[in-house]
């Protein structure tokens, strides 16, 4: 098997895992915005940032957003997928460019950290914008709940899914290259 197959391969995996964390954990982190909702499917597409890149990372967000579009956030349409897309793409690119300089423990927290602060702040006006021209939001009750919603999901979002990136990075990165490697020693 090609180099190329392994990793489309490997991504593909990572994707499917990733929509599969996305419609089976799903709950409200804010009481007062039970409509925001965390779910760890970001997890995937930071793996996958790490092991291959920031744009293996994007390939991933972008077939979840996808997905995510046409089932579990349809009533939000393509204005959903297009603020998920923003979001975790903006987290997976930063995390990845800079996990892909600073390659060991520090350099995946200092990325994990930058990038969730990156994502928390590219949300500001992702939702000025979108929340209040397609969703018919008012502006002033879009900002009135910048700082004590908004904000706080993103960075809470971010906190847990950096978080388990950390616990499971490790396993499940050792986990694909002992494929490879397997792989490899076989001879196929």
């Amino acid at each position: 098997m090609k180099d190329g197959t392994k990793k489309l391969s490997r991504l593909a995996v990572l994707s499917a895992l990733s929509i599969i964390l996305m419609f089976m954990v799903r709950f409200p982190l804010i009481p007062a915005a039970p409509f925001l909702e965390y779910e760890p499917g970001d997890v995937p597409a930071l793996i996958a940032a790490f092991l291959f890149g920031p744009g293996a990372g994007l390939l991933v967000t972008l077939a979840v957003s996808l997905v995510q579009a046409l089932t579990v956030s349809a009533g939000s349409g393509w204005i959903g997928a297009i603020m998920h897309f923003v979001a975790t793409g903006t987290m997976v690119v930063v995390a990845g460019s800079i996990y892909q300089r600073f390659h060991n423990f520090g350099g995946a927290l200092m990325a994990l950290i930058v990038s969730s602060l990156c994502m928390t702040t590219v949300m500001i006006p992702l939702n000025l914008f979108f929340t209040t021209k397609f969703m018919n939001v008012p502006v002033e009750a879009v900002r009135a709940m910048i700082f004590p919603i908004i904000v706080p999901f993103n960075l809470l979002k971010a906190t847990l899914n950096s978080c388990l990136t950390v616990v499971v990075y490790k396993p499940v990165g050792s986990f694909m290259r002992l494929e490879v490697q397997r792989t490899v020693g076989e001879g196929r």
